[in-house]
């Protein structure tokens, strides 16, 4: 039913995908550098926007 495109993963998730702190997540979504969304207090952010934010930071983004 889903796939890596379409899965969402928590923060806790990206912190560990990215090896990043808590923090820098908080603010890479406030900053609008990843994609996410909230529903109340819970960040759910899809696994595309983290493959693209990968992306677009190391220069292997598609021209």
């Amino acid at each position: 039913m889903y796939n890596e495109t379409t899965d969402l993963i928590t923060i806790e998730d990206m912190c560990s995908i990215l090896l990043i702190g808590r923090n820098t997540a908080y603010r890479l979504l406030k900053s609008k550098k990843i994609k996410a969304f909230r529903i109340g207090k819970v960040w759910k952010i899809p696994m595309s926007a983290i493959d693209e934010f990968i992306l677009s930071e190391s220069n292997l983004s598609k021209k």
